[in-house]
């Protein structure tokens, strides 16, 4: 059955008492600082009440005055579906690895690395996913990105 979103805030709160949360949308959004995020996540994948086992979706979002790392997770045995958010930095867009907590973070993240160009912190394998060698550090979904060659602008 699936957790109802005022017991799942109450959840996060007590491991994180600083979370934000959006109100409205079709899931629960919670915003978390960058270093809160490790014990946060350690949390959801183990804590027996939410058990979030598999990450769905990892991604980050350039606002221009800074990026948002945004990271999709479901309980498969529960069902509940929580979005977690962290602002970054956008002249150094640094954080904690989760690959070690879901293993398929450490695919998303290297994309966000190469894409938006995120450090991610303890990762075991930081390297371009995609794009060819020469790519390293030009972060093409950047908004400030621009490819004189293909005449790209964002």
């Amino acid at each position: 059955m699936e957790m109802e979103r005022e017991e799942l805030k109450r959840q996060i709160s007590e491991i994180i008492p600083a979370a934000a949360y959006e109100e409205g949308g079709q899931w629960l959004n919670a915003s978390v600082e960058a270093a809160d995020l490790p014990a946060l996540a350690g949390r959801l994948r183990k804590d027996p009440l939410m058990i979030f086992d598999y990450l769905f979706c990892l991604t980050c979002v350039d606002w221009k005055t800074h990026l948002n790392m945004v990271y999709h997770l479901t309980s498969t045995r529960f069902r509940h579906v929580l979005v977690i958010k962290v602002r970054l930095d956008r002249n150094r867009p640094e954080i904690e690895t989760v690959s070690n907590i879901w293993r398929t973070a450490e695919f998303h993240e290297r994309e966000v690395y190469e894409l938006f160009g995120v450090q991610f912190i303890h990762h075991p394998d930081l390297r371009l996913l995609i794009l060819p060698d020469g790519w390293e550090g030009r972060n093409p979904l950047r908004k400030d990105f621009e490819d004189p060659i293909n005449m790209i602008r964002l």
